[in-house]
């Protein structure tokens, strides 16, 4: 096959999948969000079925009244959407939100996360990642990828070079250059959404820092920040506490008009 024959195609198709996320960034975007739906369900079934989640109804009560204070200030579709929550039996600290209406929060989170706002950090990140269609725009950016990577064997073959050999150098290429900076780009854009929603609901979006304080507190083995699909602790709660800055009107308000969750396990 011709490099070009391949080529071409796949620049129509990136070309004709851009679309813009909340914060104006150009995003790709190659699968539906009915797919990514379909998806989230079938994940969080999956873990259903296989009995990761736990019988704890205040937790469950506290983390859904956290969630659908945030819920009530997200844009359309999700601010109408029926969403469950459900505990995990987990000891880390860790949540998340999928596709299609679900949430998990791990029962470590509660240790960590020690009242409503910096529960409110958590899960408006998390909310923010659905939104912003992250999850579908990491698909797609595994498909570009993998299409570049199958792209660039085929010309080397033509070249005469090891097919094989070339296909591992550009994967990871491809994964390190393209993959692991648009995690880290939307880690931050969920970071920044989450804390304006979290305002926009009555939380305080200072708890932010505190939150994240707390998690660079923990230690732990870490990946250099180059490779981690995370942005450093130390740029994370600097631009944390400067947007928090920036929010406390938009707190006040939400306070003052009726948005004052009172949200207690």
């Amino acid at each position: 096959m011709n490099i070009r024959n391949l080529s071409i195609p796949l620049a129509t198709a990136l070309l004709a999948a851009c679309v813009t996320s909340p914060t104006g960034r150009s995003q790709l975007m190659m699968v539906s969000d009915s797919q990514m739906s379909q998806m989230g369900l079938s994940a969080f079934n999956d873990m259903r079925k296989q009995g990761k989640f736990v019988d704890a109804p205040r937790e469950r009560a506290y983390a859904t009244c956290v969630s659908n204070a945030l819920i009530a200030v997200l844009p359309p579709p999700w601010n109408t959407q029926q969403w469950e929550v459900q505990i995990i039996g987990d000891d880390t600290a860790n949540a998340f939100a999928l596709p299609g209406g679900r949430i998990g929060v791990n029962r470590g989170m509660f240790k960590l996360a020690s009242n409503q706002d910096q529960l409110a950090v958590v899960l408006g990140h998390e909310l923010s990642h659905v939104v912003s269609r992250h999850g579908a725009e990491r698909v797609s950016d595994n498909m570009a990828a993998q299409a570049a990577v199958a792209a660039g064997s085929i010309y080397a073959g033509t070249r005469g070079s090891d097919a094989g050999n070339a296909a591992a150098l550009l994967g990871v290429g491809a994964q390190v250059g393209i993959l692991l900076p648009f995690s880290r780009t939307q880690e931050s854009e969920a970071d920044t959404l989450g804390q304006r929603y979290m305002a926009q609901a009555g939380f305080d979006p200072r708890a932010a820092v505190t939150l994240w304080d707390k998690m660079g507190a923990q230690g732990g083995s870490k990946p250099p920040a180059f490779l981690s699909t995370h942005p450093s602790s130390g740029n994370r709660a600097q631009a944390l506490d400067r947007q928090a800055q920036q929010l406390l009107p938009t707190y006040q308000q939400a306070r003052a008009s009726g948005h004052a969750p009172n949200c207690r396990i």
